[in-house]
């Protein structure tokens, strides 16, 4: 069985509907391990070396996070730039975290309609999520697909909400049994 470590920004996670909903939906599950970023580093001074083993840790690395101006959470770039970046993690002769896999979990306060050639946000969402993907892969880490909910500020109500989290929980437990057919 795979370990996951989720990489969580929200910086308002309190008045999330579909993060808070997702995280609250996996915390209890087995072989995951979840790192809220913004409640352990409010002060964004990341302890790289204890990030790092993390990773070493877990085979999947997921980030979660609602999609900010087209691009991740300030702190989840510092995260990036600290961490998965680091001299001792990441050498232009090395790939530190071979072997490891990662993908996204975001939301997306527009509809799916909304991004895309011709759409109002002119780009797909894994079009904006390429300078993560290659920092990753960079690293050494293999590349799932993402897991997106677009629309999430409409997703207030359970008839919406339900079939997302239900999803997200699905995901988690395929990923787990070396299941990449998704």
């Amino acid at each position: 069985m795979n370990k996951i470590l989720i990489i969580y920004a929200h910086e308002h996670h309190k008045s999330s509907q579909i993060n808070r909903a997702m995280v609250d939906a996996v915390r209890d599950m087995d072989g995951i391990t979840f790192v809220d970023l913004y409640r352990e580093y409010p002060d964004f001074k990341i302890d790289s070396d204890a990030e790092i083993k993390r990773i070493f840790d877990h085979d999947i690395i997921i980030f979660q996070f609602p999609m900010h101006w087209f691009s991740t959470p300030a702190l989840l770039k510092e995260y990036q730039d600290k961490v998965i970046l680091a001299e001792h993690a990441y050498a232009p002769e090395g790939k530190a975290f071979t072997g490891k896999y990662f993908f996204c979990a975001l939301s997306t306060g527009a509809p799916k309609d909304k991004f895309g050639k011709d759409a109002r946000n002119n780009y797909t969402v894994d079009e904006f999520l390429r300078p993560v993907e290659q920092t990753m892969r960079a690293a050494g880490m293999e590349i799932l697909p993402h897991y997106v909910i677009y629309g999430a500020r409409f997703a207030e109500n359970e008839d919406r909400l339900d079939p997302h989290v239900k999803g997200w929980r699905k995901l988690l437990k395929q990923v787990r049994n070396n299941d990449f057919g998704f």
